[in-house]
């Protein structure tokens, strides 16, 4: 295994399609699945973004383009 690079084994892979990170309260993790049962998400410019609670939809409905990632 060389140092200079982490490598992501299959499980590492399968969490992180799992999951994703809330846009306005970074470092919190999202599951996509109960983010989408529960409305948390929105849709910006051909990207998904998925919220972690219902104070982040307003945040990010106000100010999309501060929140999303390039």
């Amino acid at each position: 295994m060389c140092e200079l690079h982490t490598h992501s084994t299959q499980s590492d892979v399968q969490t992180e399609s799992k999951t994703a990170e809330c846009p306005v309260m970074r470092g919190v993790t999202v599951n996509k699945e109960d983010a989408v049962a529960e409305g948390l998400y929105r849709d910006y410019e051909g990207t998904r973004y998925y919220l972690c609670c219902d104070t982040c939809g307003p945040m990010f409905d106000a100010e999309p383009e501060k929140y999303a990632r390039a």
